[in-house]
């Protein structure tokens, strides 16, 4: 094992010579031959390996590879240290006007970000307030007063992530809600976009750490159909004009009636038997709606005859899988380059 780390050792600093005497491409290219090429110095080296105490070996592999990763970066300073200098030497001659010039890097606007924004101004021209808040909350505003008490089974569906025996990370921007209606009378319409967390696995469906956009509308003589027209007004500004929402009878503790919302498959419009979107289904969901439980209007001291409201919670990188046709929620948060620059032209 010593022996190895000697020869590389010697090995590179004879490499580190000949690359810097290396005058030009050529010149380092034969130095990388020399030594890291398939019938180089580095290569005898390995073959070396098969002579050390099995137990060696694996420390010796990972040595070797270190010592090469060390190399080429040596090479790759070196030989864009050459191409610096050609240029320098080609413009100290002349300015040639038609050379490439450096692109700008310019930023876009994240796709969740656009998301989100899209749908809090489509709520802001129907006059509603886009309200923020903390992202730690009490068990008081996340579930008690949703209508969801100590020991109810809705608390394990949300599985959340404890800070102590009171405060936990929000799992959905419901406590706005309660908030929001503690402070103000009725009438009151407002959205509450916010980041949320759940103790979800991941996978192309779903992470631990997500947006979510919730509304909520109370006064008297509010409906479902008002909730059914507010939400078919967002997929169509959010998906195209032609989208198309239904509702499923579903439930939640803070609703009632209750229902999950679904769009027409803006990818086949229901009309691929294989859509690899929605699975020939023509449907995707987007998240669930309903009229306030009474219990809730009644937690935060309205008067639950004289007023109702309805509240919906989709999740913004749902509504981004449909927008812009992507097959996994993980690509949002792996910061490709590629990929966002590509989506952040889409409009």
């Amino acid at each position: 094992m010593t022996d190895v780390a000697s020869s590389l050792e010697a090995l590179a600093k004879r490499l580190a010579a000949a690359v810097e005497a290396a005058n030009d491409e050529q010149a380092l290219e034969a130095a990388r031959v020399r030594y890291l090429g398939r019938n180089g110095e580095v290569t005898a080296i390995r073959r070396s390996i098969g002579r050390l105490a099995p137990a060696d070996r694996p420390g010796a592999g990972k040595t070797i590879n270190d010592a090469v990763a060390a190399m080429e970066r040596v090479l790759d300073e070196r030989r864009a240290g050459l191409a610096a200098r050609d240029v320098e030497a080609a413009l100290a001659h002349r300015i040639d006007v038609t050379f490439p010039a450096q692109p700008p890097a310019l930023g876009t606007i994240h796709p969740i970000r656009r998301v989100i924004d899209d749908a809090c101004a489509y709520f802001e021209r129907h006059g509603f307030a886009v309200v923020l808040g903390p992202e730690v909350e009490p068990d008081y505003y996340n579930f008690d007063a949703l209508n969801i008490p100590p020991g109810h089974p809705a608390r394990e569906g949300f599985d959340s992530f404890w800070i102590d025996d009171t405060l936990l990370l929000r799992p959905h921007t419901s406590p706005m809600q309660i908030r929001t209606m503690q402070m103000h009378k009725p009438p009151i319409a407002i959205v509450a976009p916010g980041r949320c967390y759940r103790r979800d696995a991941v996978d192309a469906r779903h992470l631990f750490q997500f947006h979510q956009i919730e509304g909520l509308l109370v006064d008297r003589g509010i409906h479902f159909g008002h909730l059914k027209g507010m939400l078919t007004g967002l997929c169509r500004t959010l998906f195209g004009a032609y989208q198309e929402v239904r509702f499923r009878p579903s439930y939640f503790p803070f609703t009632e009636p209750s229902a999950e919302v679904d769009t027409t498959c803006p990818k086949c419009t229901g009309h691929a038997s294989a859509c690899s979107m929605c699975g020939g289904s023509g449907w995707i969901e987007l998240g669930g709606a309903g009229m306030v439980h009474p219990n809730v209007l009644r937690e935060v001291g309205y008067d639950a005859d004289a007023v109702c409201g309805w509240a919906f919670g989709f999740g913004a990188e749902r509504l981004a899988l449909v927008r812009y046709d992507v097959d996994d929620i993980r690509r949002f948060v792996d910061s490709d380059p590629d990929f966002l620059e590509q989506l952040g032209t889409i409009s």
